[in-house]
C-alpha cells in the first residue's frame, strides 16, 4: 500500500524550496543545499504520483464495482447496451463507442454508438475500424492499439487511413462459450490515450456486460421460448453434475442414453459403440435396459453406420416412427453413435439439437471414463502380473540361495575364484529377494490387498531388530551410527514387522546416500499420544525438485554417487504407503549437501481405545 503524503511534508519541502529560491535571487547559493532540496522535492513528487496512481486505479475499481452492479438491473436489450457502451467510455476516457452483435446469420450488426457526452450516434452514419473488428471477432481475442494509423497490423486498413483513426480497444463478447459480439472504443486525435490497464479494465468490464446483454437478447424473445431456454440450460447444467460426478464408463453411457431418451420422449434407444477398426457396431447400452431392443433397432437403422462415419445426425421418418440417431464425438473421432425410436410422434429437429449439446457434454466424460477404466484395467493387470512373478521368483531364488550357502559352509575343494562366485551369487540372489518382495509389496498395495497386523509391540523391540539388520552395512561403510531415545516410552500399538521395514528402509537409504565417514541418527520422542521416528543424515541431501519426486515408483536421481548405489526406487514409495496406513506421512527436510531427516509417528496403546 503507497504512503499516504503528511501535510507537514509538503510544508518542510514548500518551505525549503522557498530558502533555495531566496539564494538563488540573493546571489548567495549553497550548490549542496540546493541540489538536497530539489531531491527532497524530487521525491516527493514521485510520491505525490505514487499516491494519485493508486487512487487513479481505486477510483478505477469502485467505478467498475459501481457499473457492474448497474447492469443486469434491466432486461431491456437496448438498456442494457446503453449501459454497458456509456460504463466503458467512462471506465476508459475514450472520445466514442460502438457495439457489435452478431446476428442468427452469424453476421456482425452494428446495435448502438454513443459519444462522451452520453448522445447516441447514428447508426447509418456511424463509423469504426471493422477490421479491427473483425480481428477481434474471428480470433476472439482483446486487441488494442496505441496509433492505428502507424501500426503496422492496421496500416493498409481503408477505414483507419481514411478516418484517421489512432487510439482503439476493442474487446470480445463472450457467453456461454461463445463470441456474441464486440466492443469497441476509440479517440480519432489523441494517440496513446489507452494502456494495458485500460484494455484490463474494459475486458473486466466487458466480461460482466456479456453476460447482461446475453441474458437480455434471451428476454427479447417470447416468454414461451425463454422458460423453453432456461429449462434447458437447466437440464444441461443438472446433466453436467451427473455426468461429473464419477468415472465409471458404463454408469456413463447408461446415463447419457436415459436422459436423452426421456428428452425427446423416445419409446426406446440404444447407444453403440464400434469395435478397433471401425466396421462393426457393437450394443454398449440400451432404454429399457434390453439386449432385444439393441438389436432389433441396429437391424432397423442401418444407418447409424452413416453416423459413424460422417459425424452427422440424422432424422429418419417412418411409417408409424422417427427415430434421431446422432454421434458422441470426441476431437473428430465418434466414439459411440445413439439410436432414440420414438413411437406415433415425430422427434423434432429442436430435440435433435438439444441431443446434441446433451452428447457434446457426455463425450468427454465417456471419453475420460473409457480411458480411465483402460487404465485401471492395465494397473490390474500389471499388479496381477507383478504378483505372479514375484511369488513365481520365490521359490528358485530360495533354492539358489540354499545351495550356495551350502557350498559356502563346505568351502574344501573349492578354489578362491569359486568361493568368490558363490559369494556373488548368495549377494546377487539377496538383491534379487529384496526387489522380489518390493514388487510383491507394491502389487499388494496397488490391488487394495496391503494390511497391516497390529498389536502392542515394545519399541526397545523395534530398535533392536533395526540394529542387527542395518548396523553391518553401516559400520561396513566407516558411518557413526547415533540412537537418541527418549526415557519411559509407551508401548506402540502398531505391526511389528512393518515398522522395522520402514526403519530399516529409511535407515538403508540414510547409509547409502551419505559418503564414507558419515553420521546416521535414529530418534525416538515422544509427541502426545504417538511416538515420533526421525532418522538422519549427513549425506548428499536432496533437491525441492527431488523430494517432490521422492515415492515416485522406479524413480531414482539423476546424481552419478545415487546411481552408482544399489536400488530399485520401490523401497520409498512401500514406505510412504506403510506409514501413511498407519494413520501418519513423512515429513522430509533436506538440504544439498548437508543431509536429510525423514519423520513420521506411531500409534501408542493407550491412543486405542
Amino acid at each position: 500500500m503507497k504512503k499516504l503524503i503528511d501535510e507537514n511534508e509538503l510544508k518542510m519541502a514548500q518551505q525549503s524550496l522557498k530558502l533555495a529560491r531566496n539564494q538563488i535571487a540573493n546571489g548567495s547559493i549553497e550548490p549542496e543545499f540546493v541540489l538536497r532540496q530539489i531531491d527532497r522535492a524530487t521525491t516527493l513528487l514521485e510520491q505525490i504520483q505514487d499516491v494519485q496512481k493508486t487512487q487513479t486505479n481505486a477510483l478505477r475499481f469502485e467505478a467498475l464495482y459501481h457499473v457492474t452492479r448497474i447492469l443486469g438491473t434491466s432486461l431491456e436489450l437496448d438498456v442494457v447496451l446503453e449501459q454497458v457502451i456509456d460504463a466503458v467510455i467512462q471506465l476508459t476516457g475514450a472520445e466514442r463507442g460502438f457495439i457489435m452483435l452478431r446476428d442468427d446469420d452469424g453476421n456482425l450488426r452494428l446495435k448502438i454508438g454513443r459519444n462522451v457526452d452520453q448522445q447516441s450516434l447514428s447508426l447509418d452514419q456511424a463509423s469504426y475500424s471493422r477490421t479491427i473488428v473483425n480481428m477481434v471477432m474471428d480470433k476472439g481475442e482483446a486487441l488494442l492499439t496505441t496509433n492505428a494509423v502507424e501500426d503496422p497490423r492496421f496500416q493498409t486498413g481503408a477505414s483507419i487511413l481514411s478516418q484517421g483513426l489512432r487510439s482503439i480497444m476493442a474487446c470480445p463478447l463472450r457467453a456461454r462459450g461463445t463470441v456474441i459480439g464486440v466492443a469497441y472504443v476509440e479517440n480519432r486525435v489523441v494517440a496513446g490515450l489507452f494502456g494495458p490497464d485500460d484494455l484490463s479494465t474494459m475486458e473486466a468490464l466487458t466480461s460482466q456486460a456479456s453476460i447482461a446483454i446475453d441474458n437480455a437478447q434471451l428476454f427479447s424473445a417470447t416468454d414461451a421460448e425463454l422458460n423453453h431456454v432456461i429449462e434447458e440450460l437447466r437440464t444441461l447444467r443438472r446433466i453436467d453434475l451427473r455426468l461429473n460426478e464419477k468415472l465409471d464408463y458404463q454408469a456413463a453411457l447408461d446415463f447419457t442414453l436415459e436422459t436423452c431418451c426421456h428428452l425427446t420422449e423416445a419409446t426406446a434407444g440404444c447407444l453403440v459403440v464400434a469395435d478397433e477398426d471401425q466396421s462393426t457396431l457393437q450394443a454398449a447400452a440400451s432404454w429399457p435396459a434390453s439386449d432385444e431392443h439393441s438389436a432389433n433397432l441396429l437391424q432397423l437403422y442401418p444407418q447409424a453406420s452413416d453416423v459413424l462415419r460422417t459425424a452427422h445426425s440424422q432424422l429418419i421418418f417412418l411409417e408409424e416412427t422417427s427415430a434421431a440417431l446422432v454421434p458422441i464425438h470426441r476431437e473428430n473421432t465418434v466414439i459411440a453413435v445413439m439410436i432414440l425410436e420414438r413411437a406415433q410422434h415425430a422427434i423434432t429437429a429442436q430435440q435433435v439439437d438439444l441431443v446434441e449439446r446433451v452428447a457434446a457434454r457426455a463425450a468427454v466424460t465417456v471419453e475420460n471414463a473409457r480411458l480411465y477404466a483402460a487404465v485401471q484395467a492395465a494397473n490390474r493387470a500389471k499388479s496381477e502380473f507383478v504378483g505372479i512373478v514375484a511369488h513365481d521368483l520365490k521359490a528358485p531364488m530360495t533354492s539358489i540361495q540354499g545351495y550356495a550357502d551350502l557350498l559356502l559352509m563346505q568351502p574344501e575343494g573349492l578354489s578362491e575364484r569359486q568361493i568368490n562366485f558363490l559369494e556373488r551369487i548368495s549377494g546377487t540372489v539377496k538383491r534379487m529377494e529384496i526387489l522380489v518382495s518390493d514388487l510383491s509389496d507394491i502389487s499388494r498395495i496397488e490391488s487394495g490387498h496391503f494390511f497391516l497386523s497390529e498389536t502392542e509391540v515394545k519399541i526397545d523391540d523395534v530398535i533392536e531388530a533395526v540394529r542387527d539388520q542395518t548396523m553391518p552395512q553401516i559400520q561396513a561403510r566407516g558411518h557413526t551410527f547415533q540412537l537418541d531415545v527418549a526415557p519411559a516410552l509407551p508401548t506402540l500399538y502398531v505391526d511389528y514387522y512393518r515398522l522395522v521395514q520402514v526403519l530399516t528402509n529409511l535407515l538403508s537409504n540414510a547409509y547409502k546416500y551419505t559418503p564414507h565417514g558419515g553420521t546416521i541418527t535414529l530418534s525416538v520422542q515422544p509427541t502426545g499420544d504417538r511416538v515420533r521416528f526421525s532418522v538422519s543424515d549427513t549425506g548428499i541431501g536432496l533437491s525441492p525438485e527431488n523430494v517432490r519426486k521422492l515415492g515416485t515408483k522406479f524413480w531414482r536421481a539423476e546424481d552419478s554417487f545415487t546411481r552408482s548405489q544399489p536400488g530399485t526406487g520401490l523401497g520409498y514409495a512401500i514406505t510412504r504407503s506403510i506409514v501413511e496406513q498407519m494413520g501418519s506421512h513423512i515429513e522430509i527436510t533436506s538440504q544439498i549437501g548437508q543431509g536429510s531427516t525423514f519423520t513420521f509417528t506411531v500409534a501408542s496403546v493407550k491412543h486405542v481405545d
